[in-house]
């Protein structure tokens, strides 16, 4: 017979989930995981990690169109199948790699669809027909792309892709429509302009990554501009009908329209949370807009019953989601975590040049009744950025003027992504801007810049 007793039921193995399952265990609690397909969620199989491996491929081929910079000779060329296949094997390896992770710390692994009825002192768990109990239900069930079927804004598998089948192309499109320039967009952009496809990307916003500090974003459609890519902005998708051999797809900017034809079309344009068929609404549960409303320890209100990640509140990230349910389990055990501060959590966009930012932008701060100061320094002033020939980008900070406390601090430019944690650290440390000036930094590194746009926030920049 199956066990079906537990202290802790986790619903979804993405980075939320089996995180969670696996604190849950350490813990002490008797615990179980459910999922419906691959282990590790969207997240390992489908989404942050093997984009990464070809966005890493378009790296390399564009370092190599440009070997001669270095000194070098190179006659590139690409094998497409061969560039998906390593991210597939990739996303294969980590997933193994969960089932590994649930073994060693004794996570059962339950396979199959969720659904909840009421029970006590928690919801109970039916899966394939099987019931189990649990003191504690944590959802984890995630997100998946939006979609707009009136418009034709749908994925058919061959023509329109979401970020899915965007992944395992079967060709390289000549000409491709991008729909939305948040990150999944602009990575996908990236990806396919970096190996000769003609890309527009299309935002009804009027900027491109408009979530991102408005100088960033300025920088940033300059930098794609420059690689090619046509970036039309206040402008809508109003349809894409299929063609034979394409799509066309309606373009609306005020009272401007227009027909253009394309290969592909990605859709970008944010996502719905995984809620459906799983009796939440029977149970009482709040969803606004598809997405679970939580409390700041991510309680839904119906007994024993809790959500973390993207099927609940933004943003939308991995890292928010495995925090979160840390979180969430620390206090199911008694402890007495600190609420998430989602003005803390760290956002990376890995298109080229990177993108990364945290806390506040200038404009947010000034909004919220801050004195600011500003402080800039571009990567043409860092040796290290020539010396590997990216002396493109900015970082940009905001300090709060009467206290010194770090507000915010963006950036673009290459490694980014991994720079950024230094001031996620020195945040959440409530470092202020004297500690951040006396901190040594190491020579010739990229981080450096973060030193200088500290001091040039006080007027006090060395090295432009």
């Amino acid at each position: 017979m199956a066990d079906t007793q537990y202290d802790v039921i986790v619903i979804g193995s993405g980075p939320g989930g089996y995180v969670t399952a696996i604190r849950a265990a350490q813990l002490g609690f008797k615990t179980a995981i459910v999922e419906k397909s691959e282990l590790g969620g969207v997240c390992l199989n489908w989404g942050c990690i093997p984009t990464k491996a070809l966005l890493r491929s378009a790296e390399v081929y564009h370092n190599m169109q440009h070997a001669s910079d270095y000194g070098l000779s190179a006659n590139p060329s690409f094998d497409l199948q061969k560039i998906v296949q390593r991210s597939r094997k990739i996303a294969g390896q980590l997933s193994g790699g969960i089932k590994h992770l649930m073994k060693k710390n004794k996570v059962s692994v339950i396979a199959g669809f969720a659904t909840l009825k009421a029970g006590n002192p928690a919801p109970t768990v039916s899966v394939e027909e099987q019931d189990y109990q649990a003191k504690h239900v944590i959802l984890a069930t995630g997100a998946r792309a939006r979609t707009i079927p009136p418009a034709g804004l749908e994925s058919d598998g061959k023509f329109i892709w979401t970020a899915r089948e965007a992944m395992v192309p079967d060709t390289m499109p000549k000409k491709l429509l991008v729909i939305g320039s948040g990150a999944i967009g602009m990575e996908f952009a990236s990806f396919y302009n970096a190996f000769g496809a003609d890309v527009t990307i299309v935002e009804m916003m009027d900027r491109i990554l408009p979530v991102e500090d408005e100088e960033i974003s300025a920088m940033a459609r300059k930098s794609f501009e420059k690689r090619g890519m046509n970036i039309k902005t206040n402008t809508q998708v109003k349809t894409v009908k299929k063609n034979a051999k394409n799509v066309t797809a309606t373009l609306a900017s005020g009272d401007e329209i227009e027909n253009i034809e394309f290969d592909r079309v990605i859709l970008a344009i944010g996502i719905v949370g995984n809620v459906e068929d799983m009796g939440l609404e029977a149970l009482g549960v709040k969803i606004d807009r598809s997405h679970i409303t939580v409390d700041e320890f991510s309680f839904t209100g119906v007994s024993g019953l809790y959500a973390i990640g993207d099927v609940t509140t933004p943003p939308w990230l991995a890292h928010k989601a495995s925090h979160e349910g840390i979180i969430c389990i620390e206090k199911i055990a008694g402890g007495n975590p600190h609420p998430l501060n989602a003005d803390a959590i760290p956002g990376c966009t890995y298109c080229h040049p990177q993108i990364a930012s945290v806390g506040h932008t200038e404009a947010q701060a000034k909004a919220a009744g801050y004195d600011v100061k500003v402080g800039r320094f571009p990567y043409i002033g860092n040796g290290k950025a020539i010396a590997l020939g990216e002396p493109e980008g900015l970082i940009k900070t905001v300090f709060d003027a009467k206290t010194g406390e770090l507000l915010g601090a963006h950036m673009i430019g290459a490694e980014v992504t991994e720079l950024i944690q230094g001031y996620t650290i020195a945040q959440n440390l409530e470092t202020t801007e004297h500690e951040l000036m006396e901190t040594v930094f190491p020579h010739p590194t990229l981080s450096e810049m973060m030193h200088e746009a500290v001091l040039d926030a006080y007027d006090r920049t060395i090295h432009f």
